[in-house]
């Protein structure tokens, strides 16, 4: 009879380090046969994750970010969902199971949250600029914190990726420069399907500190909500990022022009946002070559290093970095010249994110080249996404039709392993 399969919940280091073949065994199988107490067992029939324990798994090796302490390096991403409450796009027991159900992540970034009506790009998004709304959170964090969970919240402001129809008194969208996105689309209510963005109007420079308080303000709002910190949204085309980026910011006064006065005003955000939390309890998400809502910068290289290094000033806790992207990107894979720049100007921790698999993600860690991944897709359709890692266990299937909009169908329905 051939020796049996590792037991499935067994530690392999337990025995598998240093690996102790059966000096009985002088057959081709040898390699792969061990003795546990006595027992020999078949390493390559092992039935779960064979390979390591906790300690030396990449991805659950513990972790403190900032002064925040991690059980894992398995972070589930900001997911826009939209499914707020009506009217007034707030946050509910709907959206609080949905979390709490993700709570065994390392840390859940929650989905972006216009800091202000003006910042609002699409239907059903949640808002932390009002009472109702600073409530609603609250009943989120409590359930992630109930269930031991760890939360931060994304601070948003879309800019020009919006429509007359979701602003303040129907005014237009606001941008860097009043430059139309080509391809950009939002959705502006349960039925009106997916309608083009319009030419953005530019912003005064007078107008700019004001969106600085909004940011403000919507942290401190954070705070109120019972958060563990913020995440600043940077990234997919949004506001700091059409400030951020050559494509997309041609002004002219000191937020324009050069790469120092492109940074202006997002590190102002920084400034602001780092004076409510403190900089170990602040984030921040950027997307170098991220091509979503019609981006481009010219020298992301020179960009995002010169934006890592004043990130590093500021004394914020990490850069999470949107590497690859099913919405679009303009490297081929990993922008690794980019990735490098920002590793070596950012002293603090960096988050990869990006059509990561398990495996990259454990190997990317071990090489350094990022301290923590973040998952999106995956914990949609996955609420038990780091235990089904650990167990090397099938993963659920995400519905794309449901990713946006709806009830719990496709959002709280997915089952956790043993409910299937």
């Amino acid at each position: 009879m051939p020796p049996p399969a590792l037991p499935v919940g067994l530690s392999v280091p337990e025995w598998y380090f240093p690996i102790m073949r059966d000096p009985a065994t002088r057959d081709s199988q040898a390699d792969s046969l061990c003795r546990f107490r006595g027992q020999l067992y078949d390493i390559e029939r092992h039935q779960g994750d064979a390979r390591m324990t906790d300690e030396n798994d990449a991805l659950f090796r513990p972790y403190t970010l900032g002064d925040l302490p991690l059980p894992n390096r398995i972070i589930m991403a900001p997911l826009t969902r939209s499914r707020s409450k009506q009217p007034g796009d707030i946050p509910w027991e709907l959206n609080a199971t949905y979390y709490a159900q993700r709570a065994g992540a390392g840390l859940i970034i929650a989905e972006a949250t216009q800091v202000s009506p003006q910042g609002k790009g699409y239907a059903f998004t949640p808002g932390i600029h009002s009472d109702d709304q600073v409530a609603g959170w609250r009943k989120v964090t409590t359930a992630v914190h109930e269930a031991g969970g760890r939360i931060h919240l994304q601070l948003w402001h879309v800019g020009r990726i919006s429509r007359p129809e979701l602003q303040p008194d129907g005014a237009r969208p606001v941008a860097p420069s009043a430059i139309r996105p080509e391809g950009a689309q939002t959705f502006i209510d349960a039925d009106s399907g997916m309608v083009d963005v319009l030419e953005p109007r530019a912003l005064d420079t007078g107008e700019i500190p004001g969106i600085v308080e909004q940011y403000r303000h919507g942290a401190g709002n954070a705070r109120r909500a019972g958060f563990d910190g913020v995440e600043i949204h940077a990234a997919n085309g949004y506001l700091l990022d059409q400030f951020i980026r050559s494509g997309t910011n041609r002004r002219d006064d000191e937020y324009g022009g050069s790469l120092e006065n492109r940074l202006r005003f997002p590190l102002m955000v920084v400034e602001a946002v780092t004076q409510v939390w403190g900089g170990e309890r602040t984030g921040i998400r950027v997307s170098p070559t991220g091509t979503f809502n019609d981006m481009h910068d010219d020298d992301p290289v020179a960009t995002y290093g010169a934006f890592a290094s004043r990130l590093d000033d500021s004394g914020i806790a990490y850069i999470e970095v949107v590497e690859d992207s099913f919405q679009g990107n303009a490297a081929s894979g990993r922008p690794e010249a980019v990735i490098r720049a920002i590793r070596e100007g950012f002293r603090g921790t960096c988050i990869g994110n990006g059509n990561y698999s398990a495996d990259e993600a454990r190997e990317r860690i071990d090489a350094g080249l990022c301290d923590l991944v973040s998952f999106g897709r995956p914990f949609i359709s996955n609420p038990d996404l780091p235990e089904r890692l650990r167990r090397s266990a099938p993963l659920n299937d995400w519905d794309m039709a449901t990713f946006y909009g709806g009830d719990e169908h496709g959002y709280t329905d997915y089952p956790a392993l043993g409910q299937q």
